[in-house]
């Protein structure tokens, strides 16, 4: 974490009602890794049952996460408005809406209802990220703040590394033999059919999510979650009051690099977790092992948050562990492109390794000594968050022939080369001098 301290006017928590808070925020830290990584099962799924092409498939992460680019800065009046506990109840709610839009989505198979679907829950989870983002951070000692995020991702990617094994066991059964049995079908009733008992496994699953998001969202909204007031707090660092003549967001450039930066990461991120399957498929394996894959780079996104709890900052400061990051994610996407089989595969999820450390390092960067900005600066970086789904249209853009974006004599591999590693150098350079640009 930065150095920049929060001074709150409100009395200190009892510990049990501390710990209680934060086992009330580790559910919700669960859920939203549950609904976004749930994502990498969805892509092969929507493939099959709505009959699309690579380009098509990936829309699933672009629409979700362009929720995030629309939505996070009315989500910082939404707070400012309901507070921070009924601010998260009420996400709850929009992203179960949004998961009982799959069952019209499912009924019809109809492509542009489940892009609907997730959009809405896109915009509960940028509603959840802009609440429970700085709330975990305030919640309690600024200088353990990095411990309480970390505990926090690592309940997030747990739920991340199930979620997949979860739904593809269930919506993805013997996945390899009905695809067969589809593409060889040449009756259209009889193909109508299979292409309907498909789309129809993905209904249970998700009234189970909404009906979880809702309990949930009772529970916050009834329990004893500290509301903290923090329009009328002190920003100070190293103990002095923040002295800054600016008057906008924009005379801040190392914030905006570090959007820029959240943009690169969250992509990367996505590309590392949603597409492992789709480079398995293209590699030629069948869809019975690619629908674990996602669960193999959030393993690796695992370890890497055990290792920041452990080496940051005894160890490693926060831009060094970012560097290291960087270089990590350079030298595995050079071998992934180098390689072929499951060790390329191996190379993409340790993606998930040289990415964990990523989030709790750009962003103390870039909202330090934001002052009365800070608000602001954090929905800015929440913006980034639609990285996640840009690169990974680029991606598929770059080697698909029907795209605009084709480029001739592009394969897979070069195209997941061609995107990755410039957004690791971008990371590099922040972490190196981009997040000291502007700062005084």
């Amino acid at each position: 974490m930065s150095n920049t301290a929060t001074t709150i006017a409100a009395p200190p928590k009892p510990q049990a009602s501390y710990v209680q808070a934060l086992s009330i925020l580790g559910m919700l830290y669960f859920m939203m890794g549950f609904v976004t990584w749930v994502n990498g099962t969805l892509i092969p799924f929507l493939r099959i049952a709505c009959e699309l092409n690579i380009s098509e498939a990936l829309l699933v992460t672009f629409a979700f996460y362009l929720a995030y680019f629309f939505l996070s800065i009315p989500s910082s009046f939404i707070i400012k408005k309901t507070g921070f506990k009924n601010g998260m109840a009420l996400s709850l709610v929009v992203m179960a809406a949004g998961s009982l839009v799959f069952i019209p989505a499912a009924n019809s198979r109809s492509f542009g209802l489940f892009l609907t679907g997730l959009f809405i829950q896109g915009g509960g989870l940028s509603l959840l990220q802009t609440a429970s983002n700085p709330y975990v951070s305030i919640i309690g000692p600024m200088e353990s703040a990095a411990k309480r995020i970390s505990i926090m991702g690592i309940c997030n990617k747990i739920a991340g590394a199930i979620s997949p094994l979860i739904l593809a066991s269930i919506v993805l059964k013997n996945a390899t033999e009905l695809e067969a049995k589809i593409v060889a079908a040449t009756d259209p009733v009889q193909k109508a059919a299979l292409l309907d008992s498909l789309a129809s496994r993905v209904i249970v699953p998700y009234i189970v999510i909404a009906i979880v998001l809702v309990l949930l969202a009772v529970i916050i909204s009834r329990s004893s979650l500290p509301e903290i007031d923090t329009d009328g707090k002190t920003e100070e660092t190293d103990g002095k009051p923040v002295s800054d003549n600016r008057t906008s967001i924009f005379q801040y450039p190392y914030l905006l690099l570090g959007t820029l930066c959240i943009f690169m990461y969250v992509g990367v991120e996505v590309m590392a977790g949603d597409v492992i399957g789709t480079y398995g498929s293209a590699m030629g394996m069948g869809l019975d092992k690619t629908k674990y894959f996602t669960t193999f780079t959030l393993l690796a996104m695992l370890v890497g948050y055990i290792i920041g709890i452990v080496a940051i900052p005894k160890y490693l400061s926060q831009d060094m562990s970012l560097r290291v990051s960087a270089i990590l994610g350079i030298v595995f996407t050079v071998c992934a492109f180098f390689t072929t089989g499951y060790t390329a595969v191996t190379f993409i999820a340790l993606l998930g390794l040289a990415n964990a450390l990523m989030w709790p390092a750009i962003w103390p960067l870039a909202i330090d000594k934001l002052g009365g900005f800070t608000k602001l600066g954090s929905a800015f970086l929440v913006m980034g968050i639609v990285g996640g789904g840009v690169l990974p249209q680029i991606y598929a853009g770059l080697y698909d022939k029907e795209s605009f974006l084709h480029v001739e004599g592009m394969d897979f591999q070069r195209a997941f080369l061609y995107c990755m590693v410039p957004c690791y150098v971008y990371i590099l350079y922040y972490a190196l001098a981009g997040h000291k640009v502007g700062k005084r």
